[in-house]
């Protein structure tokens, strides 16, 4: 395995600038109600796509990709592993992004991986003035379900009726079981 000079690992690591997403503006401003626009699940959502897109390496470079020059890394290996770890990022934003839907997927690329704010995103996708929220917000809840994050959605955490382990069954016969 190729080991980086010393020196150069913490000046490589990139540095993530969380003011510049726009999740993280929307969960730290509050609505009339005093609670953020955002849920932390949504948020928490919302930036695990953001890592895959990044990790995924889907978005458009407009330099030339200098990661591995100057290291002295000439192993094999190396470009290997940095091709199998994009390859995952990339089966699972495929997979997040197929799991809400087509309509939802949109808003999410938008908003969460190519950093639009929510106005932006709204004349790209050619929706509705002042709409946008409301579709980022079930955009972010059904990624949310997706990811196993959603919290419940009463009050009194109540999300169903019945007994642990209790399962219906259908009764296709008419004849009482």
């Amino acid at each position: 395995m190729c080991e980086l000079p010393s020196g150069l690992a913490s000046s490589a690591t990139p540095r993530i600038n969380d003011a510049e997403s726009p999740l993280t503006w929307l969960r730290a401003r509050r609505g009339r109600d005093g609670k953020p626009l955002i849920s932390k699940a949504q948020y928490l959502a919302g930036e695990r796509l953001r890592m895959d897109f990044e990790r995924a390496m889907l978005a458009r470079r407009t330099t030339l990709n200098w990661e591995l020059a100057g290291t002295g890394c000439r192993s094999p290996g190396a470009a290997a592993e940095l091709s199998d770890g994009a390859i995952a990022a990339r089966k699972r934003y495929h997979a997040a992004l197929d799991s809400v839907g087509p309509e939802l997927a949109s808003m999410l690329a938008q908003v969460c991986c190519l950093s639009a704010g929510i106005e932006q995103a709204e004349r790209v996708l050619e929706l509705p003035a002042r709409s946008g929220r409301a579709v980022l917000g079930l955009a972010l809840n059904a990624l949310a379900r997706h990811y196993g994050m959603a919290e419940a959605t009463r009050r009194d955490g109540l999300t169903g009726w019945g007994l642990d382990g209790y399962r219906p069954s259908l009764n296709r016969g008419g004849a009482a079981p």
